[in-house]
């Protein structure tokens, strides 16, 4: 008889936890016929029950719940024996394995749980077992996604052993209800009975049937045992028909007692006897005790007979019945899904065995090796096809064939996701440098290619690939600055469309060089070598070569070589193509220097020959030119020579130098510079020289010296002189000579004479008249300057007039000027014939006469001049003897209209003023004519006299007096003057100190004070302000309010002061604030100081259970958490049974947790630690361990129907963004901290535009707090950034405004100052 019970039940908790139980009992009764005796054995039960809890909804991929691949089996093992339980498992996380009784009573001392790592099975072994450890064993499975729990029987089969009937009392239970007494007819019937039954029933057999003389049945009941011991064999059992089916083990049995155990027993097929030690195990005999068996195995149709079993004189005879089902799958396969790396499991079971079944993939036969497990049960009838570490390539058609008959599925494996261990790790390099950028990933056998701004990188010389097992790397050589960017590593795998990733910024830093040993001028010979060398302080930092401003690319015959940090430019051989100005530059950095060409000056020898043979001629008052051609390299410094005098440059003489001549121009030639001209070529090469002649052709000098007359009478005039000094360069032909009368102005010639005289007489005279000759050299250049004599009378003479007086002036204006004079005293024997009057320009040699005709009287108005200039006036009286010697000048007048004398200055005002100097500024009077300047008077407080401050008028109308001592009082006045005079002064109402001006303190910003202050403790807290303010402000600093005292250094200047604790403690944090303040005003600025120590402990830790099976923790703050924006609290569980602790949480900002993931019926402790940047507090630990409640198995019993809580709220923020303001090329990062259930989606904003998906953009969410984080941030991120959370119960929004600012952005560093003391959170 065999049953079974199939029970399962699901309940759905408030945890979410999944329990399924099923279990399977057998029951069965054997019965046993021994002798004569008919013993039944005791009722036993089979249990075997399966049960799981799970604790996860979704379970990540690559990860399973755990399974049994062999579950445990039921057993009986008889007394003293041993039990040995084996189970195979799998599971990710691997699982744990516990071996418990159903009872709850412990597992016997002595007994083994072991992991057999051969067979790769978990071991539950007894040793020697007795009826106390008969019970239901459970085995439990656990990993955190669910417990599985399998649970099997251990069944003790007793021995025939004698009766304790006490023990036997002591086990039994409360006395059954009585029942009617069975009466029998006689004592036989009764021990026919008790031949049928167990010894140990004996007596409850007796009592059921009303017999009371127990101890006489059981005598009897052995003579009946020796009565039949007499016979030598006794069927017990006969043989019986029997009918299998094919392919199956047919067995027949009997029981006999023999008398003779020896006695010989033969198996017949029909009459043949079976060859049973030839059959190769078709035929098997058996023997257990009594009960004597015939096995055949593989049974098929001719195998269908009579089979006998002789013994002795007796034979037992059956039949066989062979039962021939059609061959067919008792179940398809079924399409199989796994994945990658794991083992994919066929199975199939046919209706009976058949000898050519085939497992196939893809239409080939497999065979078992390693990578193929190929099982068959021992009835043949099930089939296993194993197929170890599942790859790609075994997708495919999985067939099973027996026969005809074919069955086929699909093997469907999906690929491992890739996974990236270690992500790609934003680089910052400088320029020239190595960027490598590496990843590890979870797989080998992947595709890579590498990406940057979304554009696929190739390899080459700069980028460098390398994909060694899980490890990949990029390395960027001699990166430049447009090697930033945004890179990625993307990941692929056959047969698996998804691509897998990781991102990085790349930020290439510019490389900046100083030069550490510059280029110098370079001069070389034609055809010589010339390098040029400079020295950087960076190894990595290339440069260019420039020539005269453009980049050098034609290198023909030049070398550029890099050593190092040293940089050369060879020349090979030195030309007129290399000269030039070279430039080498780099970032940072930058040298110059020239090449040229060192070659002596040389003049060509044939041009110094002709220089000497043929000497240079030119006119007079022409241009003579001098041009020597030369060769030098570099041009020679060039010097012209006369007569050994160097030439120097004026307005008739040009010097030019060209790259291959010398020129030397002299304009309008004179007769003087005739002479032995010079030329110098001199350079740092050697010098040159070249000599030659010039001649100047011109007209003869004058003749020489003073007339000599040998005769004057009234009727002839004879005179001598000498030839010219200077014949001009040519021959004197002839002389002229010319006469006029005195008091005119034209000369009549009068004769001619040949040049070898020097005479000449003239009848041509009147008496008393006087007259004036003029003699003339004549050559072939023209007339040369007249020897002119003085006038001489023929006979007696007549005097000019004497000298008039100083004229006078009496009128002018700016067009004309009225002089007076008095006539001479003498008129020289001959009539005043009328006077000249003559003017002339201050300053000039050249009188002008004012009319051609001579001036009648002694008074004359002068016309024609020229405004605003200043004349001088002389008179010459004149009579017939000519005009006499001038008067003396007048006195300088300038011709304009009268002026007035400047008016009062106006609006006399201090401007400035500082500790040495004052400045003043004015306006010009409104009276009077403008001024030609300013007198600026000065006189200190302790005196009376006033000094001037200038030594000439000020032109402008503003001033700075210097040199003043300081806080001295001063007095200034001020007059105007001009041409007419020096007008009134003005004098400053009140005095000037020398100093600043007043004005009230104010604090210079510009100096980076700073507003909020971190300091960890132990270190020196330094607050440097910097202020200006007239006086100079009295500075107090206060804490909290309250000036401070003692454990502070002050140090106080005129325009800072500066706050210093040397080692700072935590009840230093406070607001600071310094106050400044002068008679004209007072300032303060506030500085938020915090003394960052290792945070203080929470304290008041209580837990609670608000979900099954997960722990709520509550606490309150450490004061140290509220103060510090970025500290927050680790949470740590541990195991009773364990001294680790594990992390619950990283970082949780509240005051609050509820820890999952707990096993029930474990122990546990909590601690919380309060972090910050400084470092951990110290634990708060929980004062007593918490137990998880264990799930209780399930009961049919009626509970209330559970309602569950609505946990889901809309999302809200608990924690919004801040503003935040950052310099550029820092980074900057955001975070907020937010409430919802179901969990809410994030998406970022920038300016209303969604950025969650830019790879500009570093984003996390985790435990309800996203952080946002932008890398080297520019004036591009600043904006107004946003933060939506949304689930199906509604939405939030938060939002924060970035602002990147420059170092030396003054205007918005005040905005921001303003802006942070109103605010604790400081980026």
């Amino acid at each position: 008889m065999a049953t079974e019970v199939l029970q399962m039940k699901t309940d759905f908790q408030e945890h979410h936890s999944f329990e399924m139980t099923s279990s399977v009992q057998r029951t069965s009764q054997t019965t046993k016929i021994v002798g004569e005796e008919v013993v039944s054995s005791e009722s036993s039960s089979v249990v075997e029950s399966f049960s799981m809890v799970s604790h996860s909804f979704e379970i990540p991929q690559g990860e399973s719940i755990p399974e049994f691949l062999e579950k445990p089996q039921p057993l009986s093992a008889p007394l003293g024996d041993k039990a040995v339980f084996r189970a195979k498992i799998q599971g990710n996380p691997k699982p744990s394995v516990t071996w418990k009784r159903e009872s709850g009573i412990p597992i016997k001392e002595g007994s083994k749980m072991f992991f057999d790592s051969i067979n790769k099975e978990y071991v539950l072994k007894l040793e020697s077992i007795t009826s106390d450890d008969a019970d239901n064993y459970k085995c439990i499975v656990s990993n955190p996604h669910a417990d599985i729990i399998y649970t099997v029987s251990l069944h003790i089969a007793e021995g025939q052993e004698k009766m304790d009937f006490k023990k036997m009392l002591k086990k039994r239970a409360a006395p059954a209800p009585k029942k009617k007494a069975k009466r029998v007819v006689d004592e036989k019937e009764m021990l026919e009975i008790l031949s049928k039954v167990p010894k140990k029933d004996f007596e409850k057999v007796c009592m059921e049937y009303g017999f009371t003389d127990f101890r006489g049945l059981l005598k009897k009941l052995k003579e009946m045992k020796k009565k039949v011991d007499v016979e030598a064999i006794r069927i017990l059992k006969p043989l019986e028909d029997v009918s299998v089916k094919v392919d199956t083990t047919a067995i027949f049995d009997t029981i006999l007692e023999l008398k003779d155990p020896n006695t010989k027993m033969i198996w017949l097929k029909g009459d043949e006897p079976l060859r049973i030690q030839y059959s190769l195990g078709k035929y098997d005999t058996k023997q257990m005790g009594t009960k004597y068996m015939l096995h055949i195995t593989n049974v098929n149709e001719s195998d269908v007979g009579t089979y006998s079993v002789l013994i002795g004189d007796k034979k037992l005879s059956a039949q066989l019945k062979v039962i021939d089902e059609p061959l067919k799958f008792l179940a398809d396969l079924q399409p199989l899904k796994i994945t990658e790396r794991q083992t994919a499991v066929f199975e199939i079971r046919l209706s009976k065995k058949v000898p050519n079944f085939t497992w196939k993939f893809n239409g080939k036969e497999l065979k078992r090796d390693d990578k193929y497990e190929i099982i068959s049960s021992e009835d043949g009838l099930t089939h296993t096809l194993k197929i170890k570490d599942a790859r790609p390539s075994d997708m495919g058609e999985i067939s099973a064939e027996a026969g005809e008959l074919v069955t086929k599925t699909e093997l469907v494996i999906q690929r491992t996701p890739i996974k990236f261990v270690r992500n790609l790790k934003n680089v910052r390099v400088k320029e020239k440098s190595k960027a490598c950028l590496d990843c590890e990933l979870t797989a080998k056998d992947v595709t890579l290619k590498w990406m940057k701004n979304g554009r696929v990188i190739e390899r080459s010389t700069k980028y460098t690939m390398t994909h060694e097992g899980k490890m990949a790397e990029l390395i960027i050589d001699d990166t430049e600055q447009n090697d930033s960017g945004d890179y990625m590593v993307v990941a692929t795998q056959d047969k698996d469309p998804t691509e897998y990733y990781s991102s990085c910024n790349v930020i290439v830093d510019e490389r900046f060089a100083t030069v550490k040993s510059g280029m110098s001028d370079v001069q070389a010979p034609t055809g010589d070598p010339a390098e040029l060398c400079v020295v950087l302080n960076d190894e990595k930092v290339e440069g260019v070569w420039l020539k005269d401003g453009v980049e050098i690319t034609d290198m023909r015959g030049i070398q550029i070589v890099k050593q190092g940090a040293v940089h050369k430019l060879i020349i090979n051989k030195m030309g007129e193509q290399f000269e030039g100005k070279y430039t080498f530059r780099a970032k940072g950095a930058e040298s110059e220097a020239t090449i040229s060409i060192a070659d002596p000056p040389v003049i060509d020898p044939s041009v110094l020959e002709a220089f000497a043979a043929h000497p240079v001629t030119v006119k007079a008052k022409q241009t003579a030119y001098i041009k020597v051609p030369f060769k030098a390299k570099p041009l020679p410094k060039v010097t012209w020579f006369k007569d050994g005098i160097e030439v120097t440059e004026e307005e008739k003489i040009v010097m030019e130098r060209t790259n291959d001549h010398a020129l030397l121009t002299i304009k309008d030639c004179v007769r003087e510079d005739s002479g032995s001209i010079m030329l110098k070529l001199k350079s740092d090469c050697g010098t040159a020289f070249a000599q030659l002649h010039l001649n100047v052709v011109d007209i003869p000098k004058p003749p020489q010296g003073k007339v000599e007359f040998l005769e004057k009478t009234g009727k002839c005039v004879k005179m001598k002189w000498k030839a010219p000094k200077d014949n001009g360069g040519k021959q004197v032909t002839h002389f002229i000579i010319e006469r006029r009368m005195a008091g005119k102005k034209s000369w009549i010639k009068i004769g001619e004479i040949e040049s070898k005289h020097t005479t000449f007489a003239t009848d041509k005279v009147e008496e008393g008249k006087a007259y004036q000759f003029r003699i003339l050299a004549v050559n072939s250049e023209g007339l040369s300057e007249p020897l002119e004599t003085e006038e001489i009378f023929a006979g007696d003479p007549i005097d000019p007039p004497g000298q008039a007086s100083q004229p006078q002036v009496s009128d002018v204006t700016k067009e004309a000027v009225t002089i007076t004079w008095s006539p001479p005293a003498q008129d020289g024997g001959s009539p005043i014939m009328g006077y000249i009057v003559e003017r002339r320009k201050k300053g000039s040699n050249l009188w002008v006469p004012v009319s051609k005709e001579l001036v009648q009287g002694t008074k004359h108005k002068v016309d024609g001049l020229l405004e605003d200039t200043e004349y001088e006036f002389r008179v010459i009286a004149v009579n017939r003897a000519g005009p006499g010697h001038p008067s003396s000048a007048s006195s300088s007048v300038v011709a304009r209209d009268p002026i007035k004398p400047p008016g009062l200055v106006k609006g006399l005002h201090v401007t400035d003023s500082s500790n040495s100097s004052i400045s003043l500024a004015w306006q010009q009077p409104d009276e009077g004519d403008p001024p030609s300047g300013y007198i600026l008077e000065m006189r200190a407080e302790d005196t009376k006299e006033w000094s001037k401050c200038t030594k000439i008028p000020i032109s402008g109308s503003s001033y700075t007096v210097g040199g003043l001592q300081e806080r001295q009082k001063y007095f200034f006045r001020i007059r105007a003057v001009n041409e007419a005079g020096v007008g009134e002064p003005i004098e400053l109402k009140e005095g000037v100190l020398a100093m600043p001006p007043p004005a009230p303190p104010k604090f210079d910003l510009t100096a980076r004070l700073k507003s909020h202050m971190v300091v960890r403790a132990g270190t020196a807290l330094c607050i440097h302000a910097s202020f200006t303010g007239s006086p100079p402000p009295n500075v107090v600093w206060q804490k909290d309010g309250i000036p401070t005292r003692g454990r502070e250094s002050i140090t106080k200047g005129k325009n800072h002061s500066q706050f210093l604790i040397h080692s700072t403690k935590r009840f230093d944090t406070g607001l600071y604030r310094i106050v400044l303040s002068n008679d004209y005003g007072e300032a303060s600025y506030d500085i938020h100081v915090r003394v960052a120590d290792f945070p203080r402990p929470a304290t008041n830790l209580n837990l609670y259970e608000e979900v099954p099976n997960t722990v709520s923790l509550t606490w309150d703050h450490s004061p140290d958490i509220k103060e510090d924006g970025s500290a927050h609290y680790i949470i740590l569980k541990r195991d009773t049974s364990t001294a680790t602790w594990f992390t619950a949480a990283e970082k949780v900002y509240s005051n609050k947790y509820t820890v999952t993931g707990l096993l029930p019926g474990r122990k546990y402790f909590f601690r919380v630690i309060a972090h910050n940047d400084i470092g951990d507090s110290d634990p708060l630990d929980s004062r007593d361990s918490w137990h998880i409640n264990k799930d209780k198995e399930l009961f049919n019993v009626h509970i209330k129907e559970y309602h569950e809580r609505d946990w889901r709220h809309a999302p809200h923020f608990i924690t919004p963004l801040k503003n935040h303001a950052v310099r550029r090329g820092h980074d900057c990062t955001m975070s907020c901290a937010f409430l919802g259930n179901p969990r809410p989606v994030v998406t970022l904003y920038k300016n209303n535009v969604n950025i969650t998906a830019s790879s500009k953009f570093w984003y996390n969410s985790t435990s309800g707090v996203c952080t946002v984080m932008i890398p080297a941030c520019t004036a591009k991120d600043s904006g107004d950034y946003s933060i939506l959370i949304e689930n199906e119960l509604g939405q939030e929004k938060c939002n924060c405004t970035l602002t990147v600012y420059d170092k030396d952005d003054k205007s918005l560093l005040d905005s921001v100052t303003d802006s942070l003391q109103k605010s604790k959170h400081i980026m």
